[in-house]
């Protein structure tokens, strides 16, 4: 793996591109990057790609929980229902900041 020291863009390959597809820096503004640290970005990818897993699951519970307090049933079955709602949309909140603190420190 090779990164632009121009803009942080991260290319995979035996060699650096010619020139970086997002910011047009030459070759040379890219460093090969370590084996620790392309791990870390290989784990940051599958993490980035599990969050994002999990707020659609998250958006999936909390359209059901949405039905069920739409349905009503007794007040104990609504409440529960409100209280998944809103505990799902914590987590995924919680899931896209810890997205955007991996943008923040390049593991992307």
């Amino acid at each position: 793996m090779w990164k632009c020291s121009v803009c942080g863009y991260i290319h995979v390959g035996e060699d650096a591109p010619e020139k970086c597809p997002k910011c047009g820096a030459p070759k040379e503004k890219f460093a090969e990057l370590s084996e620790e640290q392309a791990a870390l970005i290989a784990k940051s990818e599958r993490t980035n790609d599990l969050h994002m897993i999990f707020c659609h699951l998250m958006d999936k519970v909390i359209k059901v929980c949405e039905e069920g307090i739409e349905l009503n049933l007794d007040p104990g079955c609504v409440a529960a229902f409100k209280k998944g709602k809103e505990q799902c949309g914590v987590l995924k909140n919680i899931s896209k900041a810890e997205m955007a603190a991996h943008v923040m420190k390049n593991k992307w």
